[in-house]
């Protein structure tokens, strides 16, 4: 029998809502195999890469918040921005059968497949930052990207309030965060027509990269007033671009990720280099605080989406934001 047939049948037998519902809470159980305040517990997180100094930022605050839990032993692997290392990491995180998987999926479609057998395993999966395909995760924790990269456009129409040619450098295309990025800019600056985007490209997350393709798109549209970047990294190679041909103050910049530190977005913001860059917050104590809730509160269910917010950086509030980092 279903388990629709049998409410239906206790419905008919005229049991109550109330004993009902204490029947559904009795058949509910906890999203873990083992949990409890007792135990020691193994947190396996499979990073895209450790190249990308917003990755590194990320696995410092994970390393750092995670001290406040005793129970918890995280263990960090080097995706190495490949589909087999990662898949093959994540493979071991089940031999292992480690008590919860956080990920940041190097490509979406690679990555879901083995995503899904460790969460179909009985084993809590936190995406982080980027997604799989599918519904095989428990969690979701990050940035509202397509909102953030809309905010930046909103930006974008009050920095060229009279129009101008705008340059796109997109992230990696295979993975969520570009994509959502990319479509939220353009969707931000979509009711000012004056805003002519006349180049987009990816530029996979990597400065070198963004050097020689925005070099290329200032040489085919030297008019180009403002360019938007999927992180701080394709920023800092278009700034690099900009100034090689003396136009590194003419070209507003904006970033995206805000990373804290001397070669961060928020000081080149606060220097005078970029127009605007925006946080994207890492997650890690959102995440950390979800693995607590499932393996040491044992709860039964958690929020599908965390959603983390940012912040805009702009030259106004840059310098004091700068001043009160700690990195």
């Amino acid at each position: 029998m279903t388990r629709s047939k049998s409410i239906r049948g206790l419905l008919a037998a005229g049991v109550g809502i109330a004993a009902m519902i204490a029947l559904s809470a009795a058949d509910a159980k906890p999203l873990a195999k083992t949990c409890g305040p007792n135990d020691k517990y193994v947190i396996g997180f499979s990073q895209a890469n450790f190249k990308e100094p917003y990755r590194s930022h990320v696995n410092h605050e994970l390393e750092r918040l995670v001290k406040n839990y005793p129970q918890f032993k995280l263990v960090i692997a080097d995706g190495q921005a490949s589909d087999n290392t990662q898949v093959s990491q994540v493979e071991n995180f089940l031999t292992q059968q480690v008590d919860i998987l956080f990920i940041s999926p190097f490509e979406a479609a690679p990555l879901t497949p083995v995503v899904s057998r460790v969460y179909k395993a009985g084993i809590p999966v936190i995406e982080l930052d980027r997604k799989t395909n599918g519904e095989d995760y428990t969690s979701f924790v990050g940035g509202d990207n397509e909102k953030i990269a809309e905010e930046a456009g909103q930006y974008a129409k009050k920095l060229l309030p009279d129009g101008g040619d705008v340059a796109i450098l997109e992230g990696l295309p295979s993975s969520s965060p570009a994509i959502e990025r990319l479509d939220g800019f353009k969707k931000g600056i979509a009711d000012n027509p004056k805003l002519k985007v006349v180049a987009v490209q990816p530029v996979d997350w990597m400065e070198d990269k963004a050097v020689t393709v925005f070099s290329a798109m200032l040489q085919a549209h030297p008019d180009i007033k403002l360019v938007y970047t999927s992180n701080d990294l394709a920023a800092a190679g278009a700034y690099i671009a900009a100034k090689q041909v003396g136009k590194e103050k003419d070209i507003k910049i904006i970033g995206t990720d805000g990373l804290p530190g001397p070669s961060g977005g928020i000081h080149s913001v606060a220097e005078g280099q970029w127009a605007a860059t925006l946080v994207y917050p890492t997650g890690a104590a959102e995440a950390l605080d979800l693995a607590k809730k499932i393996l040491i509160d044992c709860a039964e269910s958690v929020p599908r989406v965390v959603t983390v917010p940012t912040q805009l950086i702009t030259p106004e509030n840059a310098q004091e934001i700068y001043a009160k980092e700690k990195f």
